[in-house]
């Protein structure tokens, strides 16, 4: 695996963390639609097609509206974006404790200013990403980390928002998910 491609796996890992932690501003948006996509015949490369697209012709407030009813609601949104609710059905179950375990090996810990449970897709993407890009070999690497605490939800997770009809830059958003976690799956099978 070389670094450019290690560097550009941990570069979308950040990406799906922030556009799954809270909606993304025009500035955001913009960025993501002047992506140059240097290999477009490529699996990955059609998806960033399609997301620079979407992006582009994104409605600012169709895509704020859309984030509120997928991950927010008036009680919880349409999807519920945390590993334990994707493997047991119930939020705070035994997975959320197997992460916390590893991230306290990691030595990282939920930040005091957040109330989202550390098994967020978000929060989850954000330490492959930390993983990716730590120097030396850390004590559970990507391929433990991702076969334990995202391989068994996240292409569930993935279909789910690619096929939710709230707003068309989620469903893009939701397959450009799917191919790079299908992807990753191949890439860190144990």
């Amino acid at each position: 695996m070389s670094d450019e491609n290690t560097l550009w796996r941990a570069q979308t890992y950040a990406l799906l963390a922030r556009l799954l932690s809270s909606e993304p501003d025009q500035a955001l948006l913009d960025n993501i639609a002047a992506v140059e996509v240097t290999e477009p015949e490529s699996p990955m490369g059609q998806q960033w097609l399609k997301l620079t697209r979407a992006a582009k012709n994104a409605d600012i407030n169709n895509v704020s509206e859309g984030f509120q009813r997928l991950f927010i609601g008036v009680t919880h949104g349409e999807l519920i974006p945390y590993g334990s609710y994707y493997q047991t059905g119930f939020l705070m179950e035994e997975p959320l404790a197997e992460l916390r375990t590893d991230l306290a090996k990691l030595g990282l810990e939920r930040q005091k200013n957040t109330s989202e449970p550390e098994d967020h897709i978000a929060a989850i993407c954000d330490v492959m990403r930390l993983l990716l890009i730590a120097e030396g070999t850390p004590i559970v690497t990507p391929e433990a980390f991702y076969q334990h605490h995202l391989a068994p939800w996240v292409e569930t997770f993935c279909n789910d928002l690619a096929m939710s009809d709230v707003c068309s830059f989620y469903t893009v958003l939701g397959e450009f998910c799917l191919k790079f976690t299908s992807l990753e799956s191949r890439l860190l099978a144990v």
